[in-house]
């Protein structure tokens, strides 16, 4: 049994269908959700979002595509070259991981409008094919297999939390509740991953449901620990806008944290 799971994890390999008008109004929504992030003064929430997205191309760039070999980019069924990979792979990778951050900074910190930016982020995510189908044929075709990487990726998860947890035992503090960060980490990818399959970007087979659930629950869940403590790191210092914090106390969104007076 153990065998049998082992060889569909090992099997997964995710796979997006697009077409170049997707890319340039996803790179306009972009654009327009930075503009909105500034308008609200939500200075950390887009630093960290374009954070993520460097994160993201640092990964599948360098990581994924040069070092594992395992992110292929097909156009008109031809092998994309070098130069097409990256400029693909930089929008891939700015949208993505650009949303995925601010969706996960908004959440951290209980945002005041975190209803209406969830809104707007998965909401574009879902309804974003279906206006890019005006576009025409899906000529782009994006791959990865997981194999090389998704073992590593689950000790990473372990890892990760496992550290958090003896760190509370430590501090004899529950400052954070796990499940609510498993609940982050694992919804952010699962919007957009459940977003691109009902929407016909990624095909559906037999192997679907378990992409979806496999990397929904390990990839970008295993970095929540790391983002919480940067999180924690940006707020004990300055506020959202960017404004030196008070030394009376701190707004720690989802931990049960506050700065003590000096």
């Amino acid at each position: 049994m153990n065998n049998s799971i082992l060889s569909l994890i090992e099997q997964i390999t995710p796979t997006r269908n697009l077409n170049l008008f997707y890319i340039i109004i996803d790179s306009i929504f972009l654009i327009v959700l930075g503009i909105l992030l500034l308008y609200k003064k939500r200075y950390q929430t887009l630093i960290f979002g374009l954070f993520g997205g460097v994160i993201y191309l640092i990964v599948d760039y360098c990581g994924f595509y040069l070092l594992a070999h395992s992110r292929v980019i097909m156009i008109n069924n031809e092998i994309a070259s070098n130069l097409q990979t990256f400029l693909i792979l930089t929008w891939m990778s700015l949208s993505y991981g650009f949303t995925n951050f601010v969706f996960i900074w908004v959440c951290l910190a209980k945002d005041k409008y975190l209803k209406i930016w969830l809104s707007l982020i998965v909401g574009w995510w879902i309804v974003a094919p279906t206006i890019a189908s005006l576009g025409g044929e899906a000529t782009i075709q994006t791959s990865r297999t997981t194999n090389e990487y998704h073992g590593l990726m689950g000790v990473a998860l372990v890892f990760s939390y496992l550290t958090l947890i003896i760190i509370m035992f430590i501090k004899k503090k529950m400052f954070v509740n796990i499940l609510t960060l498993n609940l982050i980490g694992i919804s952010v990818q699962f919007a957009w991953e459940f977003a691109l399959l009902i929407n016909g970007i990624r095909p559906m087979n037999e192997l679907s449901i378990k992409t979806l659930l496999v990397n929904s629950c390990i990839e970008t869940n295993l970095g929540m620990p790391a983002i919480l403590l940067i999180f924690y790191l940006a707020r004990r210092r300055y506020n959202e806008d960017l404004s030196k914090a008070n030394s009376d106390g701190v707004q720690f969104g989802i931990l049960s944290l506050r700065k003590e007076s000096v």
